[in-house]
């Protein structure tokens, strides 16, 4: 199959004909014009500040569990978290500062790219943001901004211990002073990220002597504070993902962020912002890895041929390629539909757990096809491929497991399949630099079923001609056929280990419209995008296989199951383009010393 000729804009990162299309993140080489270029700067500075530190330093603070203070003085320095983490409306008039998820995202590939830690710390830095700029309170707004600018770190205090992040329960009480106004909180917080230095953290419980929802609390504490009991950190890490308690902690008025349904609303709306983050960790933890592999692969000879002369090797790099390709298609894409986002157009509700969901569990099937070949060199203390191996598995565990967000993501089956409408358009692209205020006004986090998308299908029709986009466009042709002629019945909707695997098979419908509605924005080369949708097609097959062995699968459904499973369109020149694209990797990037 010939490349398709390049319909991309001059600031897309698909670059046909270069490496590996020029869609993975090399240090070296990379631009951004897309961004302002005191952002793009800002973030070449930090990436020279990685590559002058080096691997060696990299991998010793890792190691050692070093708390990454260089790092965060480096951001602070270059003003990265003041500029991008403050919402236009506390900027104090500052255009350069504002909440902007194009540069967000670039930031999270860019710091998961050198170590998760240092994702991290912004990450949950984010979360502790959330309930702050989503509040009426204007004090505590301002001394967020204030301590953005010095450099300051927040945490989010939401999970406990024997209740998890479980915003039904919670053990945080606030009991009103016998004397005077206010309260005194009593509790316990576990699994809090900066818990021991945040400047603020935000802390949900409930106000003793209330029921019901009404009792929701978010407050505002000081981790500095004497009453704020810094108990140790859980996890073997550089990262502090703390345990707190706070004993009798005042709490005035002032640090009231927000109280009864909305405080519950803006738990949730919170991890809305915050989940979107993980996809774009687990892609730039991927891209450090494949350098690594394809290199190492690539100059190793063993039986007298170089490793990636030999088939499987071939099949598995080219794979972990179309996935990861595929990671970032679908995740840029789904951008867009965030920063588009208004009370009238929530479709970002299902791209969200997508990207941290699908995006995340790729990430991991990348890294293990990549360890597949290096085998026992991923290993290697010297290695930072060791470092992806570990840390690529808590992507998926965090904000909320993948079985809480596919439970989220069947919600939207229904109106997505069947019930486009059909004034709705997918959005432009949106790369010019703004403030996506909408994310902090996203109202009450309920009322799913009724969010409408277009129609699925316009996002394929202009592939027809890529015979794996035709396959895979008719195999979810055929679940929708499935869930009207054999739907789920009583008890099935009741069994998440059989919903689980329905929701794999539809997860990858809407996975596949954003990878398409991205290729045609950016000019992805047909050959690629034909690879890519010859692992979904497999991918479709397996999942219609593990329904067909579900206890509980009716006849019906292991009829459909078996009709299901198909073999992708086999084209040896297409599958050779890629592997050559992917190959030329080698060698492209690796870490300084």
């Amino acid at each position: 199959m010939e490349p398709a000729e390049s319909t991309a804009d001059p600031t897309s990162v698909v670059r046909p004909g270069a490496p590996g299309d020029g869609l993975i993140f090399n240090p070296g080489t990379w631009t951004a014009p897309y961004l302002d270029p005191a952002d793009e700067a800002r973030l070449k500075a930090l990436i020279e500040w990685f590559e002058d530190r080096g691997k060696q330093t990299l991998k010793d603070h890792d190691r050692d569990h070093v708390w990454y203070s260089d790092f965060l003085e480096k951001q602070a320095e270059l003003g990265i978290f003041e500029t991008f983490l403050t919402p236009r409306r506390d900027s104090g008039g500052e255009d350069s500062r504002r909440w902007d998820t194009q540069r967000i995202c670039v930031f999270n590939e860019i710091s998961a790219f050198y170590g998760l830690a240092y994702w991290y710390t912004w990450q949950v830095t984010i979360l502790g943001l959330g309930p702050i700029f989503q509040s009426g309170n204007e004090v505590a707004r301002g001394r967020a901004a204030e301590l953005l600018g010095d450099g300051a770190i927040f945490a989010f205090g939401l999970s406990e211990r024997e209740h998890g992040a479980d915003v039904y329960s919670t053990d945080m009480v606030l009991t009103p002073r016998e004397e005077g106004d206010g309260w005194t909180a009593t509790g316990g917080k576990y699994y809090i990220g900066n818990g021991n230095k945040a400047g603020m953290v935000s802390v949900f419980g409930r106000i003793d002597g209330i029921e019901g929802p009404e009792a929701y609390v978010f407050f505002a504490a000081d981790s500095q504070h004497p009453n704020y009991n810094l108990v140790r950190n859980v996890v073997n890490s550089q990262s502090y993902v703390s345990q707190f308690e706070l004993e009798r902690y005042p709490v005035e008025s002032g640090d009231i962020l927000h109280s009864g349904p909305a405080a519950f609303d803006a738990a949730l709306n919170t991890v809305n912002i915050g989940k979107f983050n993980l996809g774009f960790a687990s892609i730039g933890i991927c891209e450090h890895a494949f350098w690594e592999a394809i290199t190492h692969a690539d100059a190793r000879v063993l039986y007298g041929m170089k490793v990636t002369d030999f088939p499987h090797v071939s099949q598995a790099f080219t794979d972990a390629f179309a996935r990861l390709a595929a990671m970032k298609l679908f995740a840029q894409r789904s951008i867009d539909y965030f920063r588009t986002a208004s009370l009238e157009d929530r479709r970002y509700l299902l791209f969200n757990p997508l990207t941290k969901m699908k995006v995340t569990t790729e990430g991991e099937r990348v890294v293990d096809l990549l360890w597949d070949v290096i085998a026992a060199k991923g290993f290697e203390c010297d290695m930072w491929f060791e470092m992806a191996a570990r840390d690529i598995r808590a992507l998926p565990k965090l904000e909320g497991t993948v079985h809480v967000n596919m439970a989220l993501v069947l919600k939207f089956m229904g109106s997505y399949l069947f019930h486009p409408d059909p004034d709705l358009e997918a959005p432009p692209r949106m790369l010019e630099p703004g403030d996506d205020g909408f994310l902090f006004r996203q109202g009450p986090a309920r009322g799913l079923s009724k969010i409408r998308f277009a129609a699925w299908q316009d996002a394929f029709e202009p592939f027809a001609g890529v015979p794996n986009v035709a396959l895979f466009a008719g195999m979810a042709e055929s679940l929708k056929q499935l869930l009207v002629d054999a739907p789920p019945d009583e008890a099935q909707q009741k069994d998440l280990d059989y919903l689980l695997t329905l929701g794999e098979l539809f997860t990858l419908v809407p996975y596949g419209q954003l990878i398409c509605e991205q290729a045609a924005l950016t000019g992805l080369p047909l050959d690629t995008l034909d690879q890519i949708f010859d692992v979904l097609v497999r991918d479709f097959s397996s999942y219609a296989a593990e329904l067909h062995g579900k206890a509980s699968a009716t006849e019906d459904q292991q009829a459909w199951a078996k009709d299901a499973i198909t073999k992708p369109a086999v084209d040896e020149d297409r599958f050779n383009a890629v592997w050559e694209k992917t190959r030329a990797l080698a060698g492209g990037y690796e870490m300084r010393p």
